[in-house]
Order: structure tokens, then C-alpha cells, then sequence
């Protein structure tokens, strides 16, 4: 293999340098602040604050309340990464097969990833709105009174919902550009020895889409994790009350609304742990099931 020569030593390093400088100014710094942070009892107003040792992490790990929404976030990721890759890769399966006006069923699907976490939510809170909402007053045909913002597992429905819908085109792209570089010899030699088109997917297309996956997988739980706050926010019209919540979105209304900085700087060091933890699980025991050709 051909090494890279660089004519002076210096180089690399100042080429790293930006980068470098990106991760320390956006994760390293405010890493470092949240543990620093979450060991001390802060003053909301910047007046002071009080040494109080791992009493922060004892009150989180101890709150019921905090339980309670670790328990719907790990339901929330599951649903929305589950439905979002079951479905995607459903419809790109079937566009695939497609061959007339296949370019305008690939817009059709992917248009919605242009829409921001934010308005997808404003989109879906007019949709399910209690007065005017049109998928409400279809649910009332068949007997649900759907309550959104009142009704929890009403809220979590069409939170999930959303998320799922947000993110399908980004799936889709990914499993429809893997489905297209399938070598056409395989798929022609599947057929020969498999008239199943169902068994031919899941004993030899399916495998090949591994890595592909693969890469959704850890792509979608840190979407339902993370970027989904935009869409939790404005569909719980910024009064959590009794409504569930992410974690990420816990973090954020004790820091900013409940003025409990320290608090909520433990409750983001034991989210930072939780994924440094199951990004170690992903690519340890997960990763190696997956064959890369």
C-alpha cells in the first residue's frame, strides 16, 4: 500500500487542526462543563454555586419521575427506529420494482426530509389538533377520542408518529441506493434458484443490505434520542405537565424552566454514558454480525 508523504512533518497536524478544533470548541468544552457542572448545586442567576459531591446523580437516579421518562425514551427509540427502517426499506423495496415514473415516486418519498424537526411538528399539531384536526376527527368515526397534550398515550402516539414519519426519506434513500447496487448477476442467479421472490429478499438481497442497516440503525436511535427534541417541543406546546418526555428534553426543561442546573448537567452525563455504553454495544456485538463485501 501507497503511505501518503507529506514534505514536512508539521503538515498532517496543522491539517487536523480545524477539525480538531470544532470537537474541542463543541463537544469537549460543554462535555467538560456539564461534568464539572453536575457536581456543584448552581445558583440559577450566576451568583455562586455550592460543592454538594454526587448528591446531583443520587437525586436523578433516585427520582421516579426521571425513571419514568428513561423507560418511554427507551420504548420511543425502539418504536421510532423499528417502524421508521420497517417502512422505509418496505417502500424502497417496492420503488425499486418500479419502472415507469420511477424518479417521481422517489420524490414523492423524499421530499420530507427538507422539513424541519420544528415544522413537522406545527404540521402534525394542526393533523391531530382536538377541533380541527382532520386524523381526529377520522379517529372519532371508529371510537377514539384522540387528546393530544391531555391524553398521554395519545401524545406518545402522535409523537412517535411524527418522528417516523420525519424519518422514512432518509431511510429510504440509503436502502433504495443499497437496493440498486445489488450486482444484477446475483439477483438473476437468486431467481434461478429461488421462485420465492419473499425468500429470495431475506436469504440474499436482505444480507447484502447488512452494512447499509447496519449504519441506519445507529443513524435512527440517535435521531429518536437526540433531533427529535424540535418535534416534542412544539407538539407538547412547551407544558410537559403529565405528557412524556425524552430525556433529552428532560435535561432541557429542568435546566431552562425548572432552574436546575446542576440537576440537569448529571441528567446529561448519565445520557452521555447511556450512549457512550450502547454505541460500544452497537459496534462490539451487533457490527460483527454484519459482513461487509
Amino acid at each position: 500500500m501507497k503511505r501518503v508523504q507529506f514534505r514536512h512533518s508539521l503538515l498532517p497536524y496543522f491539517l487536523l487542526i480545524p477539525q480538531l478544533s470544532i470537537i474541542g470548541l463543541f463537544f469537549l468544552w460543554p462535555a467538560g462543563e456539564a461534568i464539572r457542572a453536575s457536581f456543584y448545586l448552581e445558583d440559577p442567576f450566576g451568583f455562586g454555586s455550592t460543592f454538594v459531591g454526587m448528591d446531583n446523580y443520587i437525586d436523578t437516579m433516585s427520582n421516579a419521575e426521571y425513571l419514568n421518562t428513561a423507560w418511554f425514551t427507551l420504548i420511543f427509540t425502539v418504536v421510532v427506529a423499528f417502524f421508521s427502517l420497517s417502512i422505509s426499506l418496505l417502500l424502497a423495496v417496492k420503488a425499486d420494482a418500479v419502472l415507469h415514473a420511477r424518479s417521481s415516486y422517489r420524490t414523492l418519498l423524499m421530499w420530507v426530509y427538507a422539513i424541519a424537526p420544528p415544522v413537522a411538528g406545527l404540521v402534525s399539531l394542526m393533523l391531530f389538533d382536538q377541533h380541527l384536526g382532520p386524523i381526529t376527527d377520522l379517529a372519532a368515526l371508529f371510537g377514539w377520542e384522540l387528546r393530544l397534550g391531555v391524553n398521554g398515550f395519545d401524545t406518545a402516539f402522535v409523537m412517535s408518529t411524527t418522528a417516523i414519519w420525519k424519518q422514512i426519506p432518509v431511510n429510504f434513500i440509503f436502502f433504495l441506493s443499497g437496493l440498486q447496487s445489488v450486482p444484477k448477476s446475483i439477483q438473476e442467479a437468486a431467481a434461478i434458484d429461488c421462485k420465492s421472490g419473499t425468500r429470495r429478499f431475506w436469504s440474499v438481497t436482505f444480507p447484502l443490505l447488512a452494512p447499509t442497516g447496519f449504519f441506519l440503525l445507529i443513524i435512527n436511535i440517535t435521531y429518536a434520542l437526540f433531533d427529535t427534541f424540535g418535534i416534542i417541543d412544539v407538539l407538547i406546546k412547551s407544558e410537559p405537565g403529565n405528557n412524556p418526555i425524552t430525556l433529552v428534553y428532560k435535561v432541557y426543561n429542568d435546566a431552562f424552566r425548572g432552574n436546575d442546573l446542576g440537576g440537569s448537567s448529571a441528567q446529561s452525563v448519565v445520557l452521555m454514558i447511556l450512549v457512550f455504553i450502547l454505541t460500544i454495544i452497537q459496534f462490539r456485538m451487533i457490527e460483527r454480525k454484519v459482513h461487509y463485501n
